[in-house]
């Protein structure tokens, strides 16, 4: 009698990815548009960001939708000679 051993095919699990996903696109745009803080670094680079007042204001919660809070700690280092974003930052 031949022996035949039970087995369950193994299921793929899905990895996690400890990486937090960067902000969309439409935050982004936000902050380019409405920033109200430009905090000036070096060489022409400046650090673009929304106020809490700002955010608050309807047109900009209408840009953001659910976004807001997010939107709340996202930074753009903006380079003005150039007129491009040199990186996008966001606090923890």
């Amino acid at each position: 009698m031949a022996s035949y051993r039970r087995f369950k095919p193994r299921v793929a699990r899905p990895i996690e990815d400890p990486r937090v996903s960067p902000p969309p696109a439409a935050v982004v745009d936000a902050v380019l548009r409405y920033h109200d803080r430009e905090d000036e670094q070096s060489s022409g680079f400046t650090l673009l960001r929304l106020s809490p007042e700002r955010i608050r204001q309807r047109e900009v919660r209408a840009a953001l939708g659910d976004h807001a809070a997010r939107a709340a700690r996202v930074s753009i280092l903006w380079n003005e000679r150039e007129s491009e974003i040199i990186r996008v930052l966001e606090a923890a």
